[in-house]
């Protein structure tokens, strides 16, 4: 570059827009997204890992998907190359490649290209990209305003992860807007600006979650304020509401915006919701949606919605429209909205779908031949005697009489199910007398009959889950049991970030790396030999997908949570304890001596939005050995004090694993303030009883048999005990029962 060019390049910087100038440069400057680049998160670990696969950054404007893409080329060694597809064309995509094949053959260099609004490639732009994506000469990240299941190439989709960006939230654009005031580089941090709490709130409203709508009305409001006396820039509500007067409202009449919000709108009718109706019936006509559109859509919801629990609404629908066509904008507005209220609060009914179960039974079944009553008799009732039979309503009482319309081979066959609505429900009673009578009368024609009876976005990493298959499978049926209720009661999503206390199996683990693919997975272990296990096995998966694992020494979480590696660096402290979306774990609480400790620990970690879900074992609830043994050849007294030892064993006050139960930990949860549901359930496993298991339940130096002697039992009835459960259950398959309590805990709810 000369230095004609480094002027020039200087000058497009110093006066590009305020959105172009404040745009961030580093992860730690990108404000909002946290559920796909917040601390934990699967995309922010493969940009600072610069592992990137194939990405599409999708969402409506101004919530940073060109932004992201510019953070992750300040971030990779990858060589970075940018198209816009408004811009560009095939020519441009040979250029990348061949600059590409360059780099990758000359200097061993990774290429990203970059392509923002993606969705305007044609199919054979997008088709040119497929090859070089597919062989990995590129990384493409693609950003799209359009749903990218519709607009983009699905062999791209399928080869990408599709990341969904959300308007920002007001906190988000909050900061943004402080961050403004306080850069003298880029920002008005040089000058004296003043910005009134109101017209801040204005701006942040009124940007409707764009961060470059904000900025471009705040610049606006800036650059057009003169400075006071003093030499400060005052920006009053009134200026703020010059600068920004008309929310931006995202609308395509082609696009997701567009499909979703007559969708929105046809549910909200659908589920007799009037007020929601209205709203989004408004925010059609507010973005210019064609109201004929509308009046179509509403003339369709009539038959299949509301159909003949109320006949009149077509009518009514028809006739609004109809004055619409007359009067025309903006007085319209009234048949528009009075049609639209007339369905949401009609009585509904979809009995019409019976058609489609006819179209079915015409696709599917034989076809059958008109009935010979049912034929035309003008043309040859002589020859072929059609229409012989016919009997004619009209000729009857109430002009209705029994007989068979359908075909033979669909005798007795219902489509139409009148529902109990409206109008509909007036006939419901006569159509199933009117049917009744007619299945009589078809019986007694034709005894011979007989009557029918009625009739979450990744490509997939195949050896990865046959992996994961395989690890989980190896569980037992009541393992993997537990683990599908827990993970149904948290229901993570896949963006989250979940933490498993107690990963010594990896039985939570492994599912929870699949629910999260876009999210992540810290798990705690408790020892060593767990520690390197799970290490191992966390080889066989892919860097970015694997799990974080933790050492946790002496039950202290926090300690181990702390750690730079596990959170977001903090600039203020040394340690920052991450939040986690998820907390889950199987057996965690029931040996810990101070439990309430823990929960308190666990509630630390847990984001304010997040869950706590946990299994466990009810020792105290749990199986008796005494009861596994046949009552008949069992001296009863000795029986009788084996069974009372027993309760005073599950009962040992100083023994953490049993001196507990459910109020307790109800009470435990209610003093760390979490919001707590616990459910019991009893579960019974087939267990065969061999040798190796009768010693360690009756080793004489065990905890069993050593209870036992406190109890004052002599070595003569220990050894008879013994003897009886080597004699009755030496490989024998007995049930074994287990209580597990399911616990649910969340952040009280704000007031």
């Amino acid at each position: 570059m000369d230095l004609f060019e480094q002027q020039q390049q200087r000058l497009i910087e110093a006066e590009a827009p305020l959105a172009a100038r404040m745009r961030p440069r580093s992860l730690n400057e990108f404000v909002g997204q946290d559920a796909i680049i917040g601390p934990g998160r699967l995309l922010r670990r493969a940009i600072e890992a610069d592992q990137l696969s194939s990405l599409i950054f999708y969402g409506p404007p101004g919530t940073g998907k060109t932004t992201l893409a510019r953070v992750i080329a300040n971030t990779t060694q990858a060589q970075f190359v940018a198209i816009n597809a408004v811009l560009g064309g095939v020519k441009d995509i040979r250029n990348a490649i061949e600059l590409a094949q360059t780099h990758r053959g000359r200097y061993g260099q990774r290429t990203i290209l970059f392509v923002d609004e993606v969705h305007r490639f044609n199919k054979a732009q997008q088709d040119a990209l497929l090859p070089w994506v597919e062989n990995g000469t590129v990384i493409l990240i693609g950003a799209t305003t359009e749903n990218p299941f519709f607009e983009v190439n699905k062999a791209l989709v399928s080869r990408s992860r599709i990341f969904q960006l959300k308007p920002l939230a007001a906190k988000d654009l909050a900061i943004i807007l402080a961050q403004v005031l306080s850069n003298p580089t880029q920002g008005y941090g040089g000058q004296d600006i003043w910005i009134e709490d109101a017209a801040k709130a204005h701006l942040i409203n009124v940007a409707n979650g764009d961060a470059r709508s904000l900025l471009n009305a705040l610049e606006l409001a800036v650059e057009t304020t003169p400075p006071n006396a003093q030499g400060r820039i005052h920006i009053t509500l009134a200026v703020a509401e010059e600068s920004i007067q008309q929310r931006a409202v995202l609308y395509d009449k082609e696009g997701d915006a567009h499909f979703d919000t007559i969708s929105a709108f046809i549910k909200s009718v659908r589920g007799s919701d009037p007020d929601a109706a209205l709203y989004w019936l408004a925010r059609m006509v507010y973005a210019g949606e064609d109201p004929r559109y509308i009046f179509r859509r509403m003339v369709i919801l009539a038959g299949e919605d509301v159909g003949m629990a109320d006949p009149n609404a077509v009518v009514v629908v028809n006739g609004c429209a109809a004055a619409f066509d007359r009067v025309g904008m903006p007085e319209g507005r009234y048949p528009l909205a009075q049609a639209a209220l007339y369905l949401a609060t009609a009585p509904k009914s979809n009995s019409v779908m019976a058609f489609f179960d006819a179209l079915a039974a015409v696709k599917n079944e034989r076809e059958g031949d008109v009935p010979n009553a049912m034929r035309d008799a003008t043309r040859d009732k002589k020859g072929f005697g059609h229409g012989a039979g016919y009997l004619y309503p009209h000729a009857y009482r109430d002009h209705w009489v029994a007989q068979q319309y359908l075909p033979s081979s669909l005798q007795g066959q219902v489509f139409y199910q009148p529902s109990d609505q409206g109008y509909e429900a007036k006939i419901r009673e006569q159509v199933a007398r009117r049917r009744e009578a007619q299945l009589a009368a078809l019986v007694e024609q034709n005894n011979e009959c007989s009557l029918p009876e009625a009739l979450t976005v990744g490509p997939v990493d195949q050896a990865q889950d046959q992996w994961l298959q395989r690890a989980t499978g190896a569980m037992g049926e009541q393992l993997g049991e537990v683990r599908d209720r827990l993970f149904s009661t948290l229901n993570p999503q896949r963006h989250h970030v979940l933490l498993d206390l107690n990963a010594s199996t990896g039985l939570l683990t492994w599912e929870a790396i699949r629910q999260v693919p876009e999210g992540g997975v810290v798990s705690c272990v408790h020892s060593d030999k767990a520690y390197e296990a799970l290490i191992e096995q966390s080889t066989l998966l892919s860097e970015l997908t694997r799990p974080k694992v933790v050492k946790v020494k002496d039950q202290d979480w926090q300690q181990a949570l702390s750690d730079r590696t596990i959170a977001k660096a903090d600039t203020d402290s040394a340690h920052h304890v991450q939040f986690f979306d998820g907390i889950i774990g199987r057996n965690v609480l029931m040996a810990l001596e101070d439990k309430p400790s823990a929960i308190q620990q666990f509630k630390q970690l847990l984001s304010p939005t997040g869950t706590l879900v946990l299994a466990e074992s009810v020792p105290a609830r749990g199986q008796r050995l005494s009861q596994l043994l046949a009552v008949s050849p069992i001296n009863q007294s000795l029986l009788s004090q084996l069974k009372t030892a027993e309760n005073q064993l599950y009962q040992a006050p100083n023994d953490a694993m049993v001196n507990w139960d459910i109020a307790d930990l109800q009470q435990y949860f209610a003093t760390a303030k979490l919001q707590c549901t616990i459910e019991l359930s009893s579960f019974s496993t087939p267990l065969t009883v061999t040798t190796d298991l009768l010693e360690r339940w009756l080793n004489e130096q065990g905890k069993y048999c050593t209870h036992l002697y406190r109890a004052k039992f002599s070595s003569d009835d220990v050894a008879q005990i013994r003897s009886y459960f080597f004699q009755q259950l030496m490989n024998k398959t007995v049930d074994w029962h287990r209580c597990i309590v399911f616990i649910r805990a969340m952040h009280p709810s704000p007031i």
